[in-house]
């Protein structure tokens, strides 16, 4: 089938937040002020991460319904509950096959020190199974006999993670393998002879290793020239066929297979399945080994297929009514799939698919009260072309009914190998009901448009990504979708680099600027990020010893005696990604020289705001801002 019937589950609200009233005809909600717009805005809820217990009547998934992220169970048609209740945020949950255990990971103040905990199914007898305080660590799930859990920990050598599996009821830890700076994930087949280690040699550029578990002996699976970067999906289930995520031959992700033989030795990578306008961003197998879930990335749209291993053929999923899909979990029986939905209109809930006939059912409806989610603003993609020649494009986001040159605000995503899609964001969505267009560029050194455009900013090409700033402004300028007097630019992670280097290479072209937790000098956050993030983004910006001199001219901080334009500079004080004082320097400078600057530092965040007072204090800040400097 092309595409499924689509029915409704019951739908359920965990938790109802303020009601606006009427609404306004046109308007995306109804409320009496700018500051209740933006708060019913920002307080949008989301449900992500579904984990079926192996029965599939309970559904373990993550949901933000109580103002932080935790753990919340449903049952058939009955409401959620709410399995945790801690201060900080809790990032993914997995149901154990034997249907004993939930594990989560949570991070504590929204930092990166992650740690693993265990609990029954009904919330009872939760446990820390990692070591606890500055330690970081990485759940990937559990074995597929449910006696242990794989886990990345950094907690001997803070620069390397190492694969480890732990009892759950114990705590103790055995090695398989070597650690890395950069591992993504750690699979042990179901004989338990041979598991499979994801190590990042840097950003951009991966291996995968075969580990026999009785000598310890390793095999490289991923031999490759050049940079390529793989993720794996799963082995089969009699051990003797790997699924891989790669780029190796192909510029675009795709589907690849290495077989490995009843010695244990692995064949040469087999690209199975690719396609030139789309990138397989994610996948999952199912038990039984027959089917493949495929989420295809067809620009910045997911798609959804089925892959039979047997016949080696794929077939359509159901047509999404929505713009993103991800994070799959099959059901023990292979017959459905769990996964998560949203769009740019529509909060992060879960959807089950049948496999047979495609027939998706919504299993969440995620609280947006007071907000009509059908008068929120769809974006539409633009096009345009550097100086260069390279193609560019972003998701515009207007007032419904803005005509002529608009107030707008350029949003600059994290990476730098991130790509903007048409997901729900509060801070756009009350941008534009404020009257305010927003474009999401997506310039170069995104993912998404395929290897080789991503590498179009490493080292001392970023002077490139920069000047597409320029470019992208130039644009929507010369179109007649932007008055040149009232621009904004704001972006977080690698965004607030992007931001800081508008303003510091084009002075006079910015009304405001809004810059979270954003890199500004190489040097520092080389010395203070996390000795593992250090360690994979050498190539990505550049060697801190090798490469000083280049850094320090890529480095907005030693430009920002130019800047005249006001900033607004949010920071979470537990952020170890980008560390605080990438905002400080900035903060001490400006003010320093008179430059309008304001800042909020937010003590029980990391890298982004996950607790919802901060989220709304956040996106309230960010309208108001640009509100004022624009005179509106």
């Amino acid at each position: 089938m092309t595409g499924g019937r689509i029915k409704w589950g019951k739908q359920v609200r965990p938790v109802s937040i303020i009601g606006l009233g009427m609404l306004l005809a046109g308007s995306p909600l109804a409320a009496a002020s700018v500051a209740e717009t933006v708060a019913a805005i920002a307080a949008i809820r989301s449900s992500t991460g579904a984990s079926a217990s192996r029965d599939g009547r309970r559904i373990a998934y993550i949901a933000n319904a109580s103002g932080s992220p935790q753990v919340w169970a449903i049952t058939g048609g009955d409401p959620p509950v709410q399995l945790t209740r801690l201060p900080d945020p809790v990032q993914s949950v997995a149901w154990s096959p034997a249907g004993d255990w939930l594990a989560y990971d949570v991070a504590p103040g929204g930092g990166l020190n992650v740690q693993v905990h265990v609990m029954r199914p009904d919330g009872s007898g939760d446990r820390l199974v990692t070591a606890g305080g500055q330690s970081n660590n990485r759940l990937f799930g559990w074995t597929k006999d449910g006696k242990a859990l794989r886990i990345g920990s950094a907690a001997v050598d803070p620069a390397r993670f190492e694969p480890q599996l732990v009892n759950p009821a114990t705590g103790t830890a055995t090695g398989i393998g070597k650690g890395s700076s950069g591992l993504g994930d750690l699979i042990v087949g179901k004989d338990g002879r041979i598991a499979v280690v994801d190590r990042a040699v840097t950003r951009g550029d991966s291996n995968i290793w075969l580990v026999d578990r009785a000598s310890g002996a390793e095999q490289l699976v991923t031999p490759h020239e050049g940079r390529a970067q793989f993720s794996t999906i799963d082995l089969s289930p009699d051990g003797r066929r790997l699924w891989l995520i790669g780029n190796a031959a192909t510029d675009r992700y795709a589907l690849v297979a290495v077989d490995i033989d009843a010695a244990g030795k692995t064949g040469p990578m087999r690209t199975v399945l690719a396609r030139v306008d789309a990138e397989l961003e994610n996948a999952v197998l199912s038990e039984d080994g027959a089917t493949i879930a495929l989420f295809w990335n067809k620009g910045g749209r997911s798609e959804l297929a089925w892959f039979d291993t047997r016949a080696g053929k794929e077939r359509a999923g159901p047509v999404l009514p929505f713009d993103l899909a991800g994070a799959p979990d099959f059901a023990a029986d292979g017959k459905s799939l769990l996964f998560t939905g949203s769009g740019a209109a529509a909060p992060a809930n879960l959807y089950r698919v049948q496999v047979a006939d495609n027939a998706l059912t919504r299993l969440t409806d995620s609280a947006h009260d007071g907000v009509d989610l059908a008068a929120l603003v769809r974006p539409r993609l633009l096009e345009w072309t550097a100086r260069d020649g390279v193609k560019l494009s972003g998701w515009l986001y207007a007032p419904a009914g803005a005509a002529g040159p608009q107030p707008m605000v350029f949003l600059y995503h994290g990476g730098p190998e991130g790509q903007s899609r048409p997901s729900l964001s509060s801070d756009v969505q009350a941008l534009v009901a404020n009257g305010i267009s927003v474009l999401l560029p997506n310039v170069r050194g995104s993912s998404g448009a395929g290897r080789a455009f991503m590498e179009l900013d490493n080292g001392p090409l970023r002077v490139n990504g920069v000047t597409d700033i320029a470019d992208t402004s130039d644009f929507v300028v010369k179109a007649g979708l932007a008055d040149p007097k009232r621009l904004g630019i704001m972006g977080g992670s690698y965004g607030g680099y992007m931001v800081m280097a508008g303003v510091t290479a084009f002075p006079k072209m910015f009304a405001a600027g809004v810059n979270l937790f954003g890199v500004v000098n190489f040097d520092t956050f080389f010395k203070n990020t996390q000795p593992w993030m250090a360690a994979i983004s050498t190539v990505e910006y550049g060697d801190p010893v090798k490469d000083k001199a280049m850094l320090a001219r890529l480095s907005p901080l030693n430009k920002i005696g130019v800047v005249t334009t006001p900033l607004l500079v949010l920071h979470g004080a537990n952020d170890t990604n980008v560390p605080v004082i990438e905002a400080e320097q900035i903060v001490a400078s400006l003010k320093g020289r008179g430059v309008p600057v304001e800042y909020i530092l937010f003590p029980d965040e990391g890298h982004g705001w996950r607790k919802l007072p901060n989220r709304v204090r956040s996106t309230t800040a960010i309208v108001g801002f640009f509100r004022a400097k624009f005179g509106m």
